[in-house]
């Protein structure tokens, strides 16, 4: 009888020191978390490179604008054409692009000679802005580039809202003191 009751006990002792299912259960906890880190890890990436393409769209509508004396409307149509291709393969619904003309007076106080904008609204010609200090000095000239743009989660249950994304340009006018807008 005791031989009866001794077998049912290696076999449960056995059981205790048998490692093969282990691994199989370490991996069912630790999986979750490293699927969750991945997508984590890819979703901060295309964030990252939706706002390096935000900056690059800000540099470049900049950049074109800067180097002619002067711009008419179908120019700076143009100029956001080209700034909607540079943020591409994203989508452009949510893109929004202002450039100006930003002139300081002899006291120092900078105001708009002209605005266009896509998908947003220009500014006032005569509204007052207020550049960084060192990036214009009285009687200067600048140009100034806006950009906004929403980002979107492809998985729109971490980031149902989508992140807002700006940047700000400023550059002087390469040809002339002045950009002119005909």
């Amino acid at each position: 009888m005791s031989g009866g009751i001794l077998l049912p006990l290696r076999r449960l002792m056995r059981l205790g020191r048998d490692s093969q299912g282990a691994v199989a259960v370490e991996f069912a906890f630790i999986a979750p978390i490293l699927i969750l880190m991945y997508f984590a890890i890819a979703e901060f990436t295309d964030g990252m490179i939706a706002k390096r393409r935000v900056s690059h769209v800000a540099s470049t509508i900049a950049d074109l604008t800067s180097r002619v004396s002067q711009v008419n409307t179908a120019d700076t149509s143009d100029i956001f054409a080209v700034g909607r291709t540079v943020i591409t393969p994203l989508p452009t619904t949510s893109l929004r692009m202002r450039l100006s003309s930003v002139t300081a007076n002899s006291g120092g106080t900078s105001h708009i000679d002209w605005s266009d904008a896509n998908n947003w609204t220009p500014y006032a010609v005569g509204a007052t802005v207020t550049p960084p200090a060192a990036v214009i000095s009285a009687n200067q000239s600048i140009v100034m580039a806006e950009v906004q743009y929403t980002y979107n989660s492809p998985v729109r249950y971490l980031l149902p809202n989508g992140i807002l994304l700006t940047q700000t340009y400023y550059l002087r006018p390469r040809i002339s003191n002045m950009v002119v807008h005909n």
